[in-house]
């Protein structure tokens, strides 16, 4: 995929059972295990989402494990 049609793509954000997220085209379904959350927008809007909600990176069982 060249940059400018990068760019001008529509994207969503993505969540997998981890509670790991990621972006994704608008335009293709999420691969399996990963479901659309709900915002969509150029690539930098949606990594900017991702950058205010994912505050803790570790997958979801690594912090029940160390809560337990």
């Amino acid at each position: 995929m060249s940059a400018p049609e990068a760019g001008s793509r529509t994207w969503l954000v993505v969540l997998n059972h981890e509670e790991q997220y990621s972006v994704w085209p608008a335009d293709r379904q999420p691969p399996a295990g990963w479901t659309a959350v709900g915002v969509q927008g150029t690539r930098e809007e949606c990594l900017a989402h991702i950058g205010t909600v994912w505050t803790d990176l570790r997958p979801l069982s690594l912090r029940r494990r160390m809560a337990a």
